[in-house]
C-alpha cells in the first residue's frame, strides 16, 4: 500500500505563477544504529535536503512568478517502485529525486512511466551506475565511490602518505568502495601493501566487556606490514568507528571512517557553509548529512534551471540542466555542473576530519584540460557509459 502522496506548494497561484512539481520517491527504511549516543537519530535522512532546497526554490521563485511543489512518495519498505512512480506520474510529475539503492533506481528508471520523465539519483554510489548500467533519464547528484575514492587518494598523494594497509568489511557495498580505493592508487600513486577482511564479531560494545573485546580484536585485524594510512572499506559503520586509537600501528585512520571523502560534511563552515547547515538544522533538528545535501543538489538543479531560464516546461528545463551552461553553487567553493558522457554532477569532495574540515579535492598540483573537478570519477575518455545502447 502506497503512503498518501504529500504535495507542498511553494508559492501561491495568484497571478498565474508558473508551477513545477518535484518528486521524490523513496522506501521506509529503519534508522542506522549511530555507534555512539552523541549522533542522533535520523529518520528522514534525504527527505529533510528534499525539503530544504524546495523552500530556497521557493525564495528565488516568487521574485520571477515560479512556484515549485514537491511531492513526496515514500513507499513502504517492500513497497511497488512501479506504483510509486505511477502515482508521481498521476500528479503530474516529470522530475523525480530517487532516494534508492541501486537495483531500485534501475527498477524506477526502466519503467515506462519514467520514459518522459528525468530522475536524480541522490543516494547510490555506485560506479555500475555510471558506466555499464547508466541510463539516459537519470542524472547522479550522489557522489560516486570512485570520485570519493579518487578524492582521498589525492589527498594522501599531496601528503605523500602512499603505503596503504586496506581492512575490508563484509558487505557488497565494502567490496566495491575496496574496488575504488585500488583503483584510485593506481591512478595517484598509492601502494597497497596489505589487504584484510575483518572477520571480529561486532557485537555489543556499550557492554562492560564490550571495550576490552574491541581493544583486543582491534590489533589483531590490523597486523601486518608496516603502513602509512590504514584505509577501511565499512560503509555501514560496522567496525570502522573504533579503529582509532586501537589500530596494531600508531597509524592515521582514513575511508569510511576517521578521515573521510565524501560530498557533505557538517565541518564544512567555508563558502557560507554555516549558513547552508544553520538553515538545515532550523528545518531538520539535525545536522546535514551527504544524503540530505545529494538530495538538495537534486531540487535545487531544477530551480536554478527554471530560474536561468526563466520558464517551467520540462523539455526546456531538462535540456538546460544537461547543457554546458548549467551551473549551481553548491557551497563547496566551485560551480558545480552535469558531466555530459555519464550525467554525474561534478563537485568538490570534502576531506573531513571528526570536528573539522580538513581538506577539499581536487588537490592542487593535478590537473585537466577542461576542469581538475574532472580528476575525480569517471573522465569522459574512461567511461563505459553508453545510455542509447
Amino acid at each position: 500500500m502506497l503512503a498518501p502522496a504529500t504535495a507542498s506548494t511553494a508559492v501561491a497561484q495568484d497571478g498565474g505563477a508558473q508551477a513545477v512539481a518535484i518528486g521524490y520517491l523513496a522506501r521506509h527504511e529503519d534508522p542506522r544504529t549511530p555507534a555512539s549516543f552523541l549522533e542522533p537519530v535520523a529518520t528522514d535522512e534525504g527527505l529533510q535536503g528534499a525539503r530544504l532546497a524546495l523552500a530556497d526554490n521557493t525564495t528565488t521563485g516568487m521574485f520571477l512568478n515560479q512556484s515549485y511543489r514537491l511531492v513526496e512518495q515514500v513507499l513502504p519498505a517492500d513497497g511497488d517502485i512501479g506504483a510509486g512512480l505511477k502515482a508521481l506520474a498521476d500528479e503530474g510529475v516529470r522530475f523525480v529525486v530517487a532516494d534508492l539503492p541501486a537495483d531500485a533506481l534501475l527498477s524506477a528508471a526502466d519503467r515506462p512511466e519514467a520514459r518522459s520523465m528525468l530522475l536524480f539519483n541522490a543516494r547510490a554510489p555506485d560506479d555500475a551506475l555510471r558506466n555499464e548500467q547508466c541510463r539516459p533519464n537519470i542524472l547522479h547528484t550522489a557522489a560516486s565511490r570512485r570520485m570519493l575514492a579518487d578524492a582521498l587518494a589525492q589527498y594522501l598523494a599531496w601528503k605523500k602518505w602512499t603505503g596503504w594497509s586496506l581492512l575490508i568489511g563484509r558487505t557488497p557495498g565494502d567490496a566495491l568502495y575496496a574496488e575504488a580505493i585500488r583503483r584510485a592508487a593506481k591512478r595517484f600513486g598509492g601502494r597497497i601493501v596489505a589487504e584484510t577482511t575483518w572477520t571480529f564479531d561486532t557485537g555489543n560494545r556499550r557492554t562492560d566487556t564490550g571495550i576490552t573485546t574491541i581493544q583486543s580484536d582491534i590489533p589483531l585485524a590490523t597486523q601486518g606490514p608496516d603502513y602509512e594510512v590504514l584505509i577501511v572499506a565499512d560503509e555501514i559503520g560496522d567496525f570502522g568507528d573504533y579503529l582509532d586509537g586501537r589500530t596494531w600501528r600508531p597509524r592515521p585512520v582514513a575511508g569510511t571512517q576517521g578521515l573521510t571523502a565524501t560530498g557533505w560534511s557538517r565541518v564544512n563552515e567555508q563558502w557560507g557553509g554555516t549558513q547552508l547547515q544553520s538553515r538545515f538544522e532550523k528545518l531538520a533538528g539535525r545536522w546535514m548529512t551527504a544524503r540530505d545535501y545529494a538530495a538538495w543538489l537534486a531540487v535545487r538543479s531544477i530551480g536554478e534551471a527554471a530560474a536561468r531560464t526563466g520558464g517551467t516546461g520540462f523539455d526546456d528545463l531538462a535540456a538546460y540542466l544537461r547543457s554546458p551552461d548549467f551551473e549551481l553553487a553548491g557551497f563547496k567553493g566551485e560551480a558545480l555542473s552535469f558531466r555530459a558522457w555519464d550525467g554525474q554532477m561534478r563537485q568538490p569532495i570534502l576531506i573531513a576530519g571528526p570536528r573539522m574540515l580538513v581538506s577539499v579535492s581536487p588537490q592542487e598540483g593535478f590537473l585537466h584540460p577542461v576542469t581538475p573537478l574532472d580528476t575525480l570519477g569517471d573522465d569522459a575518455p574512461e567511461t563505459k557509459c553508453r545510455p542509447n545502447r
